[in-house]
C-alpha cells in the first residue's frame, strides 16, 4: 500500500517473485471511468473506489489458499477494511516515503495515467496503518531490491 509513485508495482512484483506467489497490479482492476477521471486530474471518491476495491477483494479471495501479492494504494483504513472483508489473510506493507522523494520519482515516470498533480491529494487521504492492523511500514529509500529486502524482513514471523 502507499501513494502513487511509492514503488508498489515494482516492489510488489519483486516480492511476489521472491515469495513464489501470483502478483496483481490493482490499477488493472480500475473500471475505464476511473482511469478517465484520474487521467483528467480528478481524484477518485469513495463511490468510484467501491467497485475497484470489490474487484481486488475478489482476486484476494481467489488466491486466499496459496497467497498472492497485490499492489494497491489502500490509503484509508476503510479501504483496507473492505479488502480484509474478502476473508483472505492479509498483511499490509506500507511503502513509506516523503512527498518530495515521491514527487521526484513521479516526475520521471512515463506512460502512467496518474498525474503528479494528484500526489498532494493522495498524501492528504493517506491514513497510516493503525496498531490493530496487521502490517508494517517500509521505508522506500534505496533500490527496489533494498525495499524488497526490508519488506521480506517485515513479513518474517
Amino acid at each position: 500500500m502507499g501513494v502513487s509513485g511509492s514503488g508498489k508495482s515494482t516492489v510488489g512484483e519483486l516480492l511476489a517473485d521472491r515469495l513464489g506467489v501470483p502478483y496483481a497490479e490493482a490499477d488493472s482492476f480500475h473500471p475505464p471511468a476511473n482511469i478517465r477521471k484520474m487521467s483528467a486530474g480528478t481524484p477518485l471518491d469513495d463511490e468510484d473506489r467501491r467497485p475497484w476495491l470489490d474487484a481486488i477483494a475478489g482476486w484476494l479471495s481467489e488466491h486466499a489458499d496459496g497467497g498472492g501479492v497485490v499492489s494497491c494504494s489502500a490509503l484509508r483504513r476503510r479501504y483496507r477494511d473492505r479488502l480484509r472483508a474478502s476473508g483472505a489473510p492479509m498483511f499490509f506493507l506500507h511503502l513509506d516515503g516523503s512527498e518530495e522523494l515521491i514527487a521526484e520519482r513521479l516526475g520521471g515516470r512515463k506512460g502512467h495515467f496518474m498525474p503528479r498533480t494528484l500526489l498532494r491529494s493522495q498524501f492528504a487521504t493517506l491514513e497510516p496503518l493503525e496498531a490493530d492492523e496487521r502490517g508494517a511500514a517500509v521505508a522506500i529509500g534505496g533500490t527496489p531490491q533494498d525495499v524488497t529486502e526490508r519488506a521480506l524482513a517485515a513479513l518474517a514471523p
